[in-house]
């Protein structure tokens, strides 16, 4: 299954803040501590639930932004830690004293280990590596302790390099197999992986070289900023500039948003209408090890900044990046994505016909909640699956699943107008801020849209207004929601904050902006949507079910909690409701196709955990054929089909006469559709509810009245 986890959550829930805290003077000569002493008032004062800056608080940022800037364990020596300790319990009163003598210490201490680190990886590749000696790696660096000396670090640079260069020698003796002209020898193999990874080291650290102390200190003020939350963030002058080109909803690259990890940077969403969602190679939970650029070596960045790698993956609209990934189930290849702006046109609802016998029912696809900032009216979410939903009405659907899977949210008002479009009125969400008031928003349209059977998808990667939609109808008992053990579970708003609006008089310019966490989602039954998300009716695994993804697998997620219920009244619509729910879960725990996917969810959790690889070439094949294997069967077994048949709109199979694209990529849709066991049941479901006759036709008189 195709993920698209769209990062409107970020772009359109997030309000653009002139914040007025109080008329403090803020005064320095020193632009790290202004910034520093801004950040942190603004923390104190405006995040939804403050820390405590205490030793606790100290500790965790002492942990983390070593981490950061160490990841792999391979600069800092346990030397270097031992006398960084004295820290560990002092950051929060150098914080209150805006003192940065922490900071400073380690940068400088980074910088000088760096340079050795060039020193030591230059000699490690002089000498040829031996693929025969039996030895191991391990990749999971948390619990890999740091090197007690200069030789042992050397040691680690050894197995790292080897570990880096092994896929490569192998690519080479590949091809040589393969190609009758291609003579290369085991040496020559192993000298050409040797000497590119040397190519792509030097272009790392000559990236590295163009990093000022700045750059360095803003990873520093985010350690501390993300102790608050995962979406609280600082954005500097430059960033804040391509933070503001994003919210207007036009962006070039390759449409992926991405996770730090050791090992690389990790695919967490899928962007609609993106480069990577029309190439449909890479998926959720990949993780990039290796970014080049066409016809240039591939830069590898492991240990890079999140940041930095990003500035490597981005670029202008028609350029080529090549990017080599560990899949998630554990092989590797090489991706080359052209870059381009995303089709904004693919993030807005579609809808299509399922045919079952002689039955019709809707499906309405909806990526994301969009919204027009500068007229509500012009286009948004709400207004337009509610355009479907008549026409799909005049095709004689008898119910009609909304699928929310891999939709990461967007703008709150869309989520209200549209919940309205499936009970007469009352409240949808309870929003709580910083004060800890609660405000209540309501559909108070008495009209309904579609009062027939509805089912709604949803899967971890269903966030925020996703959330929100889910959460309503299923506390309405207005839909069965069907999809994974839970939703993402990001039930927070973010405001963005920028910094010069708080200082009087400011000789520094443009200070750049914090996202702070502002709100908090409530359920209307006082529930509330974070780190819990919603919890599926009828709950079917994913191969997704078991990787690290949703708010829950965040670093500082805000805890779930409960408030007071809002008053509302379950609708009666339906006469079999929690029966059709025992039903549906009844099918699914029998269903061979589930079980499978089941095998291969827990799988995939394998591979991931496994962080113990063979630095042996002949223990290196044996893993790979394994893998590649496990891999091959698994997607043999996953092409299946429901049988069910998937057609276009009347509507639009007229626009297919002079859009032949359009006509194609509604064809794959629905390609992807027969094969989906989930639209399957979702169907099943809707055969399966009753919808209570004197109620429609009072509801029905409403909307004629």
């Amino acid at each position: 299954m195709k993920r698209n986890f769209v990062f409107a959550f970020l772009v359109l829930l997030i309000a653009v803040a002139s914040c007025s805290f109080t008329n403090r003077s803020f005064e320095s000569d020193d632009k790290d501590k202004l910034l520093l002493d801004l950040i942190t008032y603004v923390l104190e004062r405006g995040h939804y639930e403050p820390k405590d800056i205490n030793d606790s608080f100290s500790a965790n940022v002492f942990e983390d932004f070593i981490e950061e800037l160490d990841p792999t364990r391979r600069y800092f020596l346990d030397e270097d830690i031992q006398e960084f300790q004295q820290y560990k319990y002092q950051i929060d009163d150098q914080l209150k004293n805006t003192d940065i003598s922490f900071f400073n210490i380690v940068y400088d201490r980074l910088m000088i280990r760096m340079d050795e680190a060039r020193e030591i990886y230059r000699e490690v590749l002089k000498t040829p590596f031996d693929y025969s000696r039996d030895e191991f790696i391990d990749v999971d660096y948390e619990n890999v302790g740091y090197a007690t000396d200069r030789g042992e670090l050397s040691d680690r640079w050894r197995k790292q390099l080897k570990y880096a260069t092994i896929g490569a020698y192998d690519a080479k003796l590949t091809l040589a197999d393969g190609d009758e002209g291609a003579e290369s020898s085991p040496e020559e193999a192993e000298l050409s992986a040797r000497e590119n990874t040397l190519e792509t080291l030097e272009d790392y650290f000559e990236f590295i070289d163009e990093l000022e102390r700045k750059d360095w200190f803003v990873q520093y003020i985010n350690t501390i900023v993300e102790e608050f939350d995962p979406h609280t963030l600082y954005f500097p002058p430059e960033e804040k500039e391509q933070f503001d080109v994003r919210m207007s909803g036009r962006f070039e690259g390759i449409g992926a948003r991405l996770q730090k990890q050791s090992e690389g940077a990790k695919i967490v969403e899928i962007i609609s209408g993106g480069p990577v969602w029309r190439d449909q190679r890479l998926d959720v939970g990949d993780e990039i090890l290796k970014v080049g650029q066409e016809g240039e070596s591939p830069v590898n960045i492991v240990g890079m900044r999140l940041s930095d790698a990003i500035k490597l993956i981005k670029g202008p609209k028609g350029t080529v990046v090549d990017l080599t990934v560990r899949k998630v189930d554990g092989t590797v290849e090489v991706v080359s994505l052209t870059r381009d702006v995303v089709e904004l046109e693919e993030s807005f609802a579609k809808s299509a016909m399922i045919i079952k016998e002689d039955q019709k029912y809707g499906l309405i696809n909806l990526p994301q909640f969009y919204v027009n900032f500068e007229d509500y009216n012009e286009r948004n979410a709400a207004s337009d699956v509610a355009k479907e939903i008549e026409r799909l009405k005049e095709e004689g659907i008898q119910g009609l699943v909304l699928d929310l899977r891999d939709n990461g949210g967007g703008s709150l008002k869309t989520v209200v107008d549209m919940a309205g479009l499936f009970i007469e009125d009352g409240p949808i969400v309870q929003v709580r801020s910083s004060a800890k008031d609660k405000e209540i928003y309501e559909d108070k349209d008495e009209r309904i849209q579609w009062d027939g059977p509805l089912v709604i998808l949803v899967n971890e990667l269903s966030a925020s207004a996703s959330e929100i939609l889910a959460a309503a109808m299923q506390d309405y008992k207005r839909a069965v929601v069907i999809g994974s053990k839970q939703t993402f579970g990001k039930g927070t708003v973010q405001n963005l904050i920028p910094l010069e609006s708080i200082v009087r008089s400011n000789e520094y310019g443009d200070l750049g902006a914090i996202k702070l966490t502002t709100q908090k989602f409530y359920r209307i039954n006082g529930g509330s949507t974070q780190l819990k998300g919603v919890e599926s009716d009828v709950v079917v695994p994913d191969r997704y079910s078991y990787i690290d993804l949703g708010e829950r697998d965040q670093r500082n997620p805000l805890q779930w909690d409960k408030i007071s219920p809002a008053k509302y009244k379950a609708w009666e619509g339906y006469i079999d409701y929690e029966a059709t729910i025992q039903q549906s879960t009844a099918r699914m725990k029998n269903h061979p196709q589930i079980a499978l996917i089941e095998e291969n969810a827990q799988w995939l959790k394998e591979q991931q955990d496994e962080s113990m690889v063979p630095l042996n070439y002949d223990g290196y094949l044996e893993r790979e054929r394994e893998n590649k294997e496990k891999s091959q069967y698994f997607k043999s077994k996953m092409e299946y089909d429901s049988k069910l048949n998937f057609s276009s709109l009347t509507y639009e199979r007229e626009l297919f006469t002079q859009d032949s694209v359009l006509r194609e990529k509604r064809n794959r849709w629905h390609k992807n559709l027969a094969k989906d066991v989930y639209v399957e049941e979702a169907v099943n479901v809707l055969e399966d509810l009753k919808v209570n006759n004197f109620k429609k036709g009072k509801l029905a008189s409403r909307v004629q009245g």
